[in-house]
Formats: C-alpha cells, structure tokens, sequence
C-alpha cells in the first residue's frame, strides 16, 4: 500500500513593503524633480510629509499627488508597508535623521522583516547652487544685523582692499585652507556690496545683474570659446580680448582704465604692459629721484615677465625674517 507522508504547509512569508525616502534641494525650484521621483510618487500607496510647509507640497497636490502631513515614527511606517504597500516619505530639509534612526534600530534587531529602504534624491544642486545660499544669508543679515544694515559702498571699500591682499598673501603661503577662506571673503564683498546696490533709489541693481554682466563681457571677450574665431596660444587669446575689449571702451589711450590708486609699482608695471602690448616706444622720463628708479625696475621688471609688487613682497618678508632673526624672535 503506497503511503504519502504529509508535510505540515508553510504559511507564505508577507511582503514586507518598500519605503521611498524622497529628498530635494531647497536650491532648485520646486516642482522640479527628476523622472523617478515622479514614477515614485505616482506609484505609491501612500505619500508622507512631516513638514506642512514643505515647499514640494503644492507642486505635488497640483500634479494629483495626495500627501498626508504625517510624522510617523519608524514602527509606524514599517507598519504601513505591511503587505507589499510601498510609502512615500517626502523628507524634510534635516532629512528625517530620527525616522532613518528608528529604522536602522528595528533592521538591527533581526526580529522584524523590514521593507525595502530607497533614498531616492529627487533634485540635485547644481554647481554654484550654494551660492543662493549666501545670497539669502546677506539678505537676512543686512535687513536685521544693526550693523550690516548701516553699511555703505564707501564705508565697506576699505575691507575690499584688504581682502584682496589677504588672498593674494595666502595665494603666496600656499595655504589651502586659507585660500579656501579668503576666497569666500572676496566673495562676500562682491554680494555684501550688491545687496546695498538694490537699495538705491535711482539706480538699483542685484547681484543677478552684476552676474549676468560678467557673463555677457565673458562670452564676448571669448570668440574663439563662444565664437567662430580661434586662439590656439595664449598670446591669440590675449589678442582677441584686447581687440574686443578695446571696441567696446573706445578708449583714446592705451592707459586708459588703468587705475591710478593701486600700489605704485603694480601701477607702474601695468603702463608698461599696456604700453608693450600696444607695441609702442615710449622712453621714460628722465628724471632724477627714486622714484623714477622705481619706475625702471618696475618696467624692467614687467619686460621680464616678473610681477614687481610680488618680486617686492618676496623680498619683503626675507627682510621681516632676518630683522626677527636678530632679535631672537622666533620666524
């Protein structure tokens, strides 16, 4: 007689669900977000938002997407996975540290079948997005820092001065970090004195129309990158931005624009280059005093291809260590 042994059956293991930890930039407009992250929200069983103000919402709701203003905890959510249910989570600009905490708890355990966890970014930062951030930055610290607030471009144009040489001191020591820094201090200057420009009562203008000029000069000054024309040396594409620049400051003389209160040697030095650039014989003015001798090394020095102010400062600081040395201070 054939006989079947009889197994008892195993109940089928439940989905345990997926969940989808949608993140944005607050630095791209919102509405914006990539196909995923669309495909996502459409697909989903349910969609969860902590925030109420979350500026994704509206776009979302628009486009038929219904958010709950909901924050569950890790449980909570795990729960509403339950039967291969796949939950949405909208994540708010601190990016739910508590929610993915909880959750790394419960997969920690090994007690609970977890859902399937997405991080699915579903707008990215640009290169130069962080520069919204500093542009909102000084527009808050300028309406309410008692300070910045009284501030003017006459009153702020010594510290311009001053952190031009400071960057040009840590471009010198080589000093990365410091570069990084004083960078950002340049910077600030060029935002500080844009945001003070869009309170002029007859000639505003923000730091989008300071960009969007520097672009366009950028682009013309550039014909062989943006153009038909092209530069295969340095020297071509000097060419071409001397060329163009001069069209458009229909200048009489070579030394026009050059400024006249920066340091005497760099001043010096920038006449002659101007003026070997233009491909003229100029004989310098014979003179007596030192500053006139000045004057020679200065052009002797641009002919040579040497920054003098540089030259000057590299010279400078030997001397600063040896006045040290005698005093038997440390350098």
């Amino acid at each position: 007689m054939n006989t079947t042994s009889s197994r008892p059956s195993v109940p089928p293991v439940p989905d345990p669900g997926r969940i989808v930890l949608l993140t944005t930039s607050h630095r791209v407009a919102p509405g914006l977000l990539s196909w995923p992250a669309w495909q996502a929200l459409r697909s989903a069983d349910r969609v969860l938002c902590a925030d109420g103000a979350h500026p994704q919402l509206p776009y979302l709701r628009e486009a038929g997407a219904t958010v709950d203003e909901s924050a569950p905890t890790a449980e909570e959510l795990v729960d509403a996975c339950a039967g291969g249910r796949t939950v949405v989570v909208v994540a708010t600009g601190e990016g739910e540290p508590a929610l993915t905490d909880g959750l790394a708890r419960m997969a920690g355990s090994g007690r609970i079948a977890m859902p399937e966890l997405e991080l699915l970014p579903a707008s990215y930062d640009l290169p130069g997005a962080r520069l919204l951030d500093l542009v909102q930055v000084m527009d808050r610290i300028r309406r309410e820092c008692p300070w910045s607030s009284r501030r003017t471009h006459e009153g702020l144009a010594k510290y311009a001065i001053e952190e031009a040489y400071e960057l040009v001191e840590a471009i010198e020591a080589g000093d990365r970090d410091e570069l990084r820094e004083e960078l950002g201090d340049v910077l600030l200057q060029v935002v500080f004195h844009a945001r003070i420009a869009e309170e002029d009562p007859e000639a505003p203008f923000s730091v989008d129309d300071v960009a969007a000029g520097i672009v366009t000069k950028l682009i013309h000054r550039h014909p062989h990158v943006f153009g038909d024309e092209t530069a295969t040396t340095p020297e071509e594409v000097k060419e071409h931005w001397l060329r163009t620049k001069a069209i458009e400051k229909r200048r009489a003389s070579v030394t026009d624009g050059v400024p006249l209160a920066q340091p005497g040697l760099a001043l010096a030095a920038k006449l002659a280059s101007r003026v070997h650039t233009a491909g003229l014989d100029v004989p310098l003015p014979q003179a007596r005093g030192i500053g006139y001798e000045l004057l020679a090394l200065a052009v002797r020095a641009e002919t040579e291809g040497v920054d003098p102010e540089a030259a000057l400062r590299t010279a400078a600081r030997a001397y600063r260590d040896a006045v040290r040395a005698a005093e038997g201070v440390d350098a």
